[in-house]
């Protein structure tokens, strides 16, 4: 499964016995997956078909859908001539009392409440036919666009992992040396303080010991490591997607601050406030992939 954005637009249109139906969905960024539909009120009563056939193309993101039916006939497609004439002029009327420019477009006013008789009878199957095949091919078209948004933010993606990658590499020569660092910072320390001591005593190499035991980042390190090649899984469309990958985000936080405040020297900080750095950069992109 190739990575996809959560953001993108698709239209489709299919025609029955004179009747065009037209359908747009549009996506933005949400952690769940919410639709919304705009369309004749006839077409409630096949909501949840339509509804389940989206579900079955998207799991997240904030999904809009406009689905609007025209006719070569008035009387055919049941419309109600009089109630589209109220509300054309309604609308005239408040836009000049408002001071509001702009005019309806006709694809607004087939989506009101109203513009369709009301009929006892369900709509033809040959009708729901062509609604849903609309919305399907609105909805591929939808993927391709979010597919071709996928690939470019997995390059980028790609670059960033591969900079935290030597970011890592980097830290490796600083933090090999913690024993030793601590041993020197130690008798430094004890020195100042006009308390020499023999390196050799048991007690001295005791705690030397134990603060380089408390130092030890050899496990952040190799987690960090895994996390790389699992967000790297996920880039290259194992499933678990944008949530998994936000998880990761979050271990390497984790992990990372943990080694900069075990490790604690100078140049380890600037590579920890480098690499966070990158870090927030890629929290940022993965929030808009499904």
């Amino acid at each position: 499964m190739s990575l996809m954005s959560m953001t993108g637009f698709g239209s489709g249109r299919a025609e029955v016995n004179g009747t065009a139906i037209y359908a747009e969905i549009s996506t933005v960024n949400r952690k769940q997956l919410e639709i919304r539909f705009a369309m004749p009120r006839e077409f409630n009563a096949f909501e949840h078909e339509l509804r389940k056939l989206l579900q079955s193309e998207l799991s997240r993101g904030q999904v809009s859908v406009r689905i609007v039916r025209t006719s070569s006939s008035c009387e055919a497609a049941g419309i109600n001539r009089e109630r589209v004439a109220a509300l054309i002029s309604v609308a005239r009327t408040l836009g000049k009392e408002f001071n509001v420019n702009g005019e309806l477009t006709m694809a607004q006013v087939m989506t009101m409440p109203g513009v369709f008789e009301d009929s006892s009878e369900a709509v033809p199957e040959e009708v729901k036919n062509a609604v849903m095949t609309a919305l399907a091919t609105a909805a591929k078209a939808l993927n391709n666009m979010r597919s071709a948004e996928g690939a470019a933010l997995k390059v980028e993606l790609e670059d960033r992992i591969t900079l935290l990658e030597n970011l890592r590499e980097s830290l490796l020569p600083e933090v090999t040396d913690i024993e030793q660092n601590i041993k020197n910072k130690l008798l430094e320390k004890l020195a100042n303080a006009n308390l020499p001591v023999d390196i050799n005593d048991e007690r001295f190499l005791k705690e030397v010991l134990y603060y380089a035991d408390k130092s030890d980042v050899s496990e952040e390190l190799a987690r960090l490591a895994s996390h790389f090649v699992q967000f790297r899984n996920f880039l290259n469309g194992a499933e678990g997607g944008g949530r998994s990958m936000d998880f990761l985000v979050q271990e390497m936080f984790r992990e990372i601050t943990t080694l900069g405040n075990k490790a604690g020297s100078g140049a380890v900080a600037n590579t920890v406030v480098r690499f966070k750095t990158e870090l927030e950069k890629i929290r940022e992109q993965i929030q808009n992939i499904q």
